[in-house]
């Protein structure tokens, strides 16, 4: 998988030059199409200019992919969402559950999430019907499995993935260092519904459509975050 950034054409919203822009980072081309897709099939205005990367998998490729665009003189003061699938870590959770980070951890600590609340409310009007999560994000730099999966729980985490901490602490640490963060994940397998069984091809599915509904929660959530507060 390319670890470069891939700049998505169709991820663009027309917008003044000084609209604020947001950065939405996943790892995989599907990850990406799904993303491409729900901008062409849901549309939604952005507040700003929006690109979308393909950091490739793992932590190392999400610093060395955020920090490149971050650096560009357009993205420079860009709002950055983490987003793609996540493995669910609590029983109970289904493929096509969506987790919102109120922080991410990984090796460098942990980061907090920006404007949690905003992006629950937003996401539960963009895709009805389906289960928010929220808690901590937990990072990785391996597909976590069966015991593993459990240690990780046992320290408050919902979920697993191996970018999301990756790209929000080079988020903070490239440019402006208060710029807006999120992590927006889709359970792709959970305790009950592991990736290996044949019968998680169906949850790929759902989560997969998931995603490409997203786009018009993460516009609402920045447009709100650019308000005047009171």
């Amino acid at each position: 998988m390319a670890a470069g950034p891939v700049p998505s054409g169709s991820g663009r919203a027309p917008g003044p030059a000084h609209a604020a822009p947001m950065l939405i980072a996943c790892a995989l081309g599907i990850e990406q199409l799904a993303l491409r897709m729900g901008r062409r099939l849901h549309g939604g205005a952005s507040p700003g200019p929006v690109t979308v990367i393909r950091t490739g998998m793992g932590p190392a490729n999400a610093q060395r992919a955020v920090t490149r665009a971050l650096e560009g003189g357009e993205l420079r003061g860009a709002a950055v969402v983490a987003s793609g699938f996540c493995a669910g870590l609590e029983p109970g959770m289904h493929p096509g559950d969506l987790v919102v980070a109120d922080e991410t951890r990984g090796p460098g600590g942990s980061t907090p999430c920006t404007g949690t609340e905003l992006l629950v409310r937003a996401l539960e009007r963009a895709v009805p019907g389906r289960t928010v999560h929220t808690g901590p994000l937990s990072g990785s730099d391996h597909v976590v499995r069966g015991q593993e999966r459990a240690q990780l729980r046992g320290t408050g985490a919902i979920a697993v993935d191996m970018e999301s901490a990756a790209t929000l602490r080079s988020a903070l640490s490239t440019g402006v260092r208060s710029r807006p963060v999120a992590a927006v994940r889709v359970v792709v397998d959970a305790p009950e519904h592991e990736l290996v069984r044949i019968g998680t091809v169906r949850g790929g599915i759902s989560a997969f459509c998931v995603l490409r509904s997203v786009l018009p929660a993460f516009f609402e959530w920045h447009r709100s975050l650019l308000l005047p507060r009171r």
